[in-house]
Formats: structure tokens, C-alpha cells, sequence
């Protein structure tokens, strides 16, 4: 795969990621969401296949510059050929792939990752089969400097490991929105991310995935900064309409979204219903990404 050219998409392109990676824990509600009830399905082969049935469809977009997979559907195949070499060669979207295994249980007011056994295994099948980059996620919940230093810290070390590889990594230390002092926490975050980078090596760079904060720009610091190749906003639980007026918001930050993408979208839809659906949302979700107030 062209990686330069990945590069230059992911640095410069106008558009938004879509994050389509729920795995085993969140992909019952992602269907329940989509009009499937539990019911529908038996085992997780089962589950998987319908998931990846409904990602499909939202596969042929313009607009969406990159899509992040799980690791289950990691060597799925689309008409036939690997996801990630269908995503980057038929639809021009680069392929990432979330690494994290879960949370740890909530200390210090925030929630760890849990290990990730395997990693360099992971890794090099990832490069194998054309990943451009991973995908880790953390929780915040308090404005502890302790444990939001934490975070930061687990992430820069596993980011380490990802650049060894030559992958990028997309840190993700998300700030709940149900946080009870969520604009002190996003700050204390943004000081511990802004002193980790200052220690990256100068031949690396990471990209950040952050809830959209309550400051607008609050992260312009971090988006204009060497070591960062772009900074990308979750959704996070809000609505799409109230996640894309906070982003619009926020100068250069460009959406990641996952629920807020596929908020309308159902599987009793007819192809011409779904799709209509489908890029309404995602005009919205651009438009949000690219037209700032």
C-alpha cells in the first residue's frame, strides 16, 4: 500500500474518520441501534456477520478519509479482497485497527487499559495485511492529575511499541462526558499530553482522538504541534446533531465518529432509504469537520 500517500490523506485531506470497531462488548448495542435485536443472532460468529454486513454498506462514501476496524474483521474480506486493501485500493480510505482489550476497573478517577497479550504478534499481521495505523482507548471520568497523568503515560508507552512496527498510532484518552468537572480534567489533559510530546523522538508523531471539550480550540496547541499529525474528536455519547455544533466549533479538529455516524441508520431500510440516510449524516458529520464557526 501506498503509505506516503496514506500520509498526506491523513495530515491534509478535508473529511472524518469513521469509527466502525466496535468489538465483542459493544457491537449487541450497535445492532439493537441498527433495528437487530439480540434475539436476531446466536454466538458471535453470527453477530459479527451482520455488523459487518451493515459496515459494508457504509463502505462505498466519499468523504470519509479513513475507517477503523476491530480486530475480529481484521482479515474479513469485502467482495473478495481484505478489508483493509478494499478500504485504501476501491474506496480511497485508510484502514486502522483498534488494538485495546478493554478497561481496567476505575482508580484514581480513571480506567486504564488492560493488557494487550500479543501485541508484536497483532502488529505485524496488521502490517501484513496493509494497516495504516491502530486505534487504543482509555477512560477519564475525575479531574485527577494522578490518574489522567497515568493515561497519558499508558499510551505514549504502548504508542512506542505501534511506531516500532511502523504504524501510527491514534492515542485515545477519552474525558467522559458524564464527567462531573469535565473542562478540569481536559485541561490537566492537555498538559500531560503537551509534556509527552515535547519527548517524542523527533522521527515520530501520533495522532489524537479527544471528546470535543468544553473550551473551544482548547487543543489548538496540541493540533499545531510537530509531533502531531492530526488531532480527530469522538462523539462520545453525544447526539450527532449536538457532537457536530461542538465540533464546528473547534478549529482543525475533525471528527471521529462512531454512534453519532450511524445514528439513523436501520436495518429494514431499503438500499435507496439507507443510503439517503447515510449521507445525510455524513454531510452533516463533513460538514461539521471542515466548516468552522
Amino acid at each position: 500500500m501506498a503509505n506516503n500517500d496514506m500520509n498526506v490523506q491523513m495530515s491534509e485531506k478535508p473529511g472524518f474518520i469513521a469509527a466502525l470497531d466496535q468489538s465483542g462488548g459493544s457491537t449487541p448495542a450497535a445492532l439493537r441501534q441498527y433495528g437487530i435485536p439480540d434475539s436476531a443472532y446466536s454466538g458471535d460468529a453470527d453477530m459479527f456477520r451482520l455488523i459487518h454486513q451493515m459496515r459494508v454498506r457504509a463502505f462505498a462514501r466519499d468523504k470519509v478519509i479513513a475507517a477503523i476496524r476491530f480486530e475480529g474483521k481484521m482479515g474479513g474480506a469485502v467482495q473478495g479482497r481484505p478489508v483493509p486493501s478494499f478500504l485504501w485500493d476501491s474506496r480511497g480510505i485508510v484502514p486502522f485497527l483498534k488494538i485495546d482489550k478493554g478497561l481496567e476497573a476505575e482508580k484514581n478517577g480513571v480506567r486504564l487499559m488492560k493488557p494487550i497479550p500479543g501485541l508484536d504478534a497483532l502488529l505485524a499481521r496488521a502490517v501484513k495485511l496493509g494497516i495504516y495505523g491502530t486505534k487504543m482507548r482509555s477512560t477519564i471520568n475525575l479531574a485527577s492529575m494522578e490518574g489522567i497523568a497515568a493515561v497519558v503515560a499508558q499510551q505514549f508507552e504502548v504508542a512506542a511499541e505501534i511506531a516500532k512496527f511502523g504504524l501510527m498510532p491514534i492515542l485515545e484518552p477519552e474525558v467522559l462526558i458524564t464527567s462531573p468537572d469535565k473542562a478540569a480534567a481536559e485541561a490537566i489533559l492537555l498538559a500531560e499530553l503537551s509534556k509527552r510530546l515535547e519527548g517524542l523522538r523527533d522521527d515520530r508523531q501520533v495522532m489524537l482522538k479527544l471528546t470535543i471539550p468544553e473550551v473551544p480550540d482548547l487543543y489548538l496547541p496540541l493540533i499545531e504541534h510537530d509531533r502531531v499529525v492530526r488531532v480527530v474528536a469522538l462523539s462520545g455519547g453525544y447526539t450527532r446533531d449536538v457532537a457536530c455544533q461542538r465540533l464546528a466549533a473547534n478549529h482543525c479538529m475533525i471528527a471521529s465518529f462512531s454512534r453519532a455516524l450511524i445514528d439513523d441508520l436501520r436495518h429494514s431500510m431499503s438500499d435507496t432509504e439507507f443510503n439517503a440516510a447515510l449521507a445525510k449524516s455524513i454531510e452533516e458529520i463533513y460538514r461539521a469537520s471542515t466548516v468552522k464557526a
